[in-house]
């Protein structure tokens, strides 16, 4: 975890730190951190969990609440609330609402706008005090975007849905005539002046363009079952930066960052070269032939805590396996973020809108979702997707 927290200087006691002015408060002693059984159910909680100081200092925080802040508990505890947010920061002022009135507060879909961050941080924000009011007032933060991004992944399964019929029109109503068009552009080349024999070519080349553009469709209507196994994604990454390297990525410095202790991913291994590639590409475009410092990073994580309901019901089926792409490119346009895997979406003059569709298709079909968080210099595609599990029954932990 970065220690980024350690360039801060926490406020002198009973001051605030120049950005929200805080009532003062009679200096209570901080209360002690939270016990193990404790701290044991709070690190299991998939969302931020904070404690407060009635002098507004933090006096603990779970795992989540270290990834939320990217911050380590130990920096957090050294600070208050006030160090890690914007003046007039809404939470800051829930806090004291629960503080004046010692009863529970829930405030929803807040931005918390942390400069630090760089992002838009939307949450749900639960706010109570201790059992004693003189320990202060627990926090936890809920981020909207989590529930946002799986109710976008059923918009972007319907999308393919309605590209599968589509495709599979296009290949009975177009394929079959093209062959036509291209066979008596064939006959005719034999038969034409060296000047016409040019056209004939071009209508030849050009329906050879369509077919191909109908053959990439098609495969959007291949609703066959997935041939899926264990897969170390080690593997397939380290074979996708190969063939990048060798080709389209060749001006670019890849980096690493992979948890060695992963369990395996229930994929196809093909499928998931496909997705790999495809969006190592798309890096590599928004990145551009002229960049002098073109970076990718390709990072794998184990983050328990998300699960998503598979369509046709059933149990929501556990995605802990976390595979990361980023690229320091200008950024994706906010209007065509949360449309990027609808098909025929696309930032490329040339471009067919159809890789990231794919993509989409692929990690859907695989129970998993992708999602796309971009701002200038800093573009991520995140796949979240299932781990594979014996026959047996018996679950793999993080730790294999």
């Amino acid at each position: 975890m970065r220690a980024a927290g350690d360039q801060m200087d926490r406020p002198a006691r009973g001051q605030g730190n120049g950005r929200h002015a805080r009532s003062p408060r009679p200096y209570a002693p901080r209360p002690a951190q939270l016990s193990v059984h404790s701290r044991s159910v709070l690190e299991a909680l998939p969302h931020a969990f904070l404690t407060i100081a009635p002098d507004g200092s933090i006096t603990d925080a779970n795992s989540a609440a270290e990834v939320f802040f990217d911050i380590s508990v130990a920096v957090l505890r050294r600070h208050g609330l006030a160090d890690l947010l914007p003046f007039g920061s809404p939470l800051l002022a829930l806090v004291d609402q629960v503080v004046e009135r010692g009863e529970a507060l829930n405030e929803y879909r807040v931005d918390l706008g942390i400069p630090k961050l760089g992002a838009e941080r939307i949450v749900d924000i639960f706010a109570a005090p201790m059992p004693d009011p003189a320990d202060g007032t627990f926090v936890m933060l809920q981020e909207r975007t989590i529930a946002d991004k799986m109710d976008r992944q059923m918009t972007h399964r319907g999308a393919a849905r309605s590209v599968s019929g589509l495709a599979a029109m296009l290949a009975h109503e177009i394929k079959n005539p093209l062959s036509g068009i291209r066979g008596a552009a064939q006959l005719l080349e034999s038969a034409v002046s060296d000047e016409d024999r040019a056209l004939t070519r071009l209508i030849c080349e050009e329906t050879d363009r369509i077919v191909k553009l109908v053959g990439r469709m098609e495969a959007f209507s291949d609703e066959r079952p997935i041939e899926r196994e264990s897969v170390n994604i080690h593997i397939v990454l380290d074979h996708v930066k190969r063939v990048a390297q060798a080709g389209f990525a060749r001006h670019i410095r890849f980096e690493e960052s992979y948890d060695p202790s992963l369990p395996p991913v229930f994929a196809n291994r093909d499928q998931l070269i496909q997705v790999f590639l495809n969006l190592v590409k798309n890096a590599a475009e928004a990145i551009g032939e002229d960049a002098i410092d073109g970076t990718i990073e390709l990072s794998t994580a184990f983050r328990p805590g998300v699960r998503l309901k598979t369509q046709g019901g059933g149990e929501p089926v556990s995605l802990p396996l976390e595979f990361c792409v980023r690229d320091n490119g200008p950024g994706v346009p906010s209007d065509l973020v949360a449309h990027l895997f609808d098909p025929f979406v696309t930032t490329k003059s040339s471009g067919s809108g159809l890789g990231l569709a794919m993509v989409a298709k692929i990690i859907g079909g695989h129970g998993g979702i992708v999602e796309c968080e971009s701002h200038p210099r800093r573009t991520l595609f995140r796949v979240l997707m299932p781990m594979f599990a014996p026959r047996d029954g018996r679950g793999i932990t993080a730790n294999g």
